[in-house]
């Protein structure tokens, strides 16, 4: 007999299908392992966040929930194994929103975002922040703006997606400074390099920064938000800080591939919002700066449509450019 968190996902599922349907579709599932897939390195901001709900779905699937690494192509090697894999509810990818980005961004990418992926849920929205190594000279925005401005282009900047790509290109043309951008296969190898010196300022999502933050290896000069965030509230907006109108932030979502039953995505949805109910996971999430307000399917669907626009409008302003 089902669990009775196993009877609380049937029921979710089948208050938005005919009972019949949803049913034949969601009995069975999972019936074996679930794949979160990260198109990212491990130990990036994606990675531990997906990493950590893996943990909190467990007991509440009844299966081994697990996180597999796909890094390459800003995301894009990983994305198309769920893209084309099968979409029977074991499959599942944990993005960010350079989802939906890359369609204005890569070159001949081999599926579209839209298209190709059934929305199961948006997990997580959050401030980026601009962080330098520990060892770097410059306490706040106005002395790195001074140093990018007497010298053009001898400072880098490391970014590991595309939106985390377009928060920094956004303060280069906001504050009218020339800054080199250095691209990683994910956040974890970019802060080790920001860490040992060999990178003097990147961009981070606050649940890959924090740990280092708070262990004092590298600073934080601003957030992308319009507001501080209450885990930094020492660290000025970077509209604050000296770059006006600065506003961006990030998030993480969760698809499948497109022909996944829609009664699945509404199971995977519940199961979602009872981990996050939970207190260990909800409390070891926010404490790396995670908002915890996940939306289902239909509104993620919008959501989704929604961001699409945007980078759109924002490829035909000029503000995103196509990789050659």
């Amino acid at each position: 007999m089902p669990s009775p968190s196993r009877r609380s996902l049937l029921a979710a599922a089948t208050a938005v299908l005919p009972v019949a349907h949803a049913a034949a579709q969601t009995a069975a599932w999972p019936r074996r392992p679930v794949r979160l897939l990260v198109p990212y390195a491990p130990g990036g901001g994606t990675d531990v966040f997906a990493r950590t709900l893996a943990e909190g779905l467990r007991p509440i699937l009844g299966q081994p929930v697990l996180v597999e690494n796909r890094a390459g192509a800003n995301g894009l090697v990983g994305s198309e194994v769920v893209a084309r894999g099968e979409a029977d509810g074991h499959l599942f990818l944990v993005d960010t929103g350079s989802h939906v980005m890359n369609a204005y961004v890569m070159p001949n990418m081999p599926f579209q975002p839209l298209r190709d992926f059934a929305p199961v849920a948006l997990l997580s929205r959050f401030p980026m922040l601009l962080a330098v190594g520990a060892a770097q000279p410059w306490r706040n925005v106005t002395e790195l703006l001074a140093a990018a401005r007497a010298a053009p282009r001898s400072i880098g900047f490391g970014t590991s997606d595309a939106a985390i790509s377009y928060a920094g290109n956004l303060f280069t043309r906001l504050a009218g400074v020339e800054m080199v951008e250095v691209a990683y296969r994910g956040a974890a190898p970019m802060l080790n390099d920001l860490i040992a010196g060999h990178l003097p300022t990147s961009w981070n999502s606050t649940v890959a920064a924090l740990p280092h933050l708070q262990g004092g290896r590298i600073r934080a000069l601003g957030v992308t938000t319009a507001a501080r965030t209450s885990l930094l509230p020492e660290v000025p907006t970077l509209a604050e800080a000296g770059v006006p109108g600065y506003e961006f932030a990030g998030w993480y979502g969760m698809v499948a591939p497109a022909a996944l039953p829609p009664a699945i995505a509404v199971a995977m949805h519940a199961a979602i919002a009872e981990a996050l109910r939970d207190a260990g996971i909800r409390e070891r999430l926010s404490r790396i700066g995670a908002d915890l307000g996940a939306l289902g399917p239909a509104e993620f669907a919008t959501f989704l449509r929604e961001d699409d626009a945007r980078w759109a409008q924002a490829a035909r302003d000029g503000l995103i450019v196509r990789a050659q």
